[in-house]
């Protein structure tokens, strides 16, 4: 459930700052351009933390390597692994 709310709560954000963001400005000769600049800026920014945040939801592991796999890997490397 938290998960859903913090995708609600970064999306409700990000879109306050692509409409909101270009009223905060002074009036320019080139208002088009910076609503422009504000929805792209918002836009991407989204979709970075999106992608950042649900890849840690679900991160890859690494190979299961069994013991005689790690010895010969570890040996290979310099470092042979000492049993006693």
């Amino acid at each position: 459930m938290e998960v859903i709310l913090t995708i609600i709560f970064f999306t409700i954000f990000w879109a306050a700052v692509a409409k909101y963001g270009p009223i905060l400005l002074t009036k320019e000769p080139h208002d088009d351009l910076v609503r422009c600049i504000f929805l792209l800026t918002a836009v991407v920014c989204w979709l970075f933390w999106l992608c950042c945040y649900l890849a840690q939801l679900n991160p890859l592991l690494g190979p299961k390597l069994n013991g005689n796999t790690i010895r010969i890997i570890a040996s290979s490397w310099g470092n042979p692994i000492k049993e006693g």
